[in-house]
């Protein structure tokens, strides 16, 4: 990677993509983030409006961007409901947010990024299941297997691709009312996880010492998966 690195992050405008950026600003790079919520977050960033629900709109939106050394896919939501009550409609929408904007978005930057590069997906420990968040777990768990293959098939280029799962973290996404079905339960470490401890795990991943590790799950959940 160049010394003047390159970021593109998804969900910038709150919660762990907002941190994300943060660490990654305050360690030298330059981010462009993307999101509906317009945000700003000093130097070295730069925002772009885009709609990540619908991932057809992204090729056009990735095309203005310069050529990046990592790419973050972060913005995400949640919606609840036990079998009986599901919504298809929710699935299909944290679908598009979670695995289709990811792979518009990876599609159109990484065959433009230079050897040597990241990808990070932001996943959940919910992918291995949780009761009332089946279709949110579904589309988590499919980061998994995108993210693997990923790393595959771009291993010959020197570019790691990995998933960060966190456990429920301190953002705004715990208020939202369409998860209110399952509300957060404390970890066992009595606390909920601090997005920033996120980024900064993030930012290892990120960094020069993450270029040995790729296809990789990382769970950081405050001992939620005891």
């Amino acid at each position: 990677m160049t010394d003047s690195r390159h970021a593109v992050i998804t969900g910038c405008s709150s919660g762990i993509g907002k941190a994300i950026a943060g660490q990654l600003l305050a360690d030298g790079w330059t981010v462009t983030g993307l999101s509906r919520s317009e945000t700003s977050l000093g130097p070295g960033f730069r925002w772009l409006h885009a709609d990540l629900s619908d991932p057809s709109s992204l090729a056009e939106t990735a095309a203005g961007i310069d050529p990046a050394d990592a790419l973050v896919h972060a913005a995400g939501y949640q919606r609840t409901a036990r079998l009986g009550e599901l919504d298809p409609g929710a699935l299909a929408g944290m679908f598009a947010v979670h695995v289709g904007a990811a792979s518009a978005l990876a599609n159109e930057v990484v065959p433009r990024m230079p050897d040597g590069g990241r990808v990070l997906l932001i996943g959940s420990r919910t992918s291995t299941g949780a009761a009332g968040k089946s279709q949110y777990a579904a589309t988590k768990a499919a980061l998994m297997g995108m993210g693997r293959t990923w790393a595959q098939e771009l291993a010959p280029r020197g570019i790691t691709v990995n998933v960060l799962s966190p456990g429920p973290t301190d953002t705004p996404m715990l208020a939202d009312p369409g998860r209110a079905a399952t509300p957060p339960k404390l970890p066992a470490l009595g606390r909920l996880v601090d997005p920033e401890d996120v980024a900064a795990l993030a930012g290892f991943l990120l960094g020069p010492h993450g270029k040995s590790i790729t296809g990789q799950n990382y769970v950081i959940c405050g001992g939620a998966s005891l």
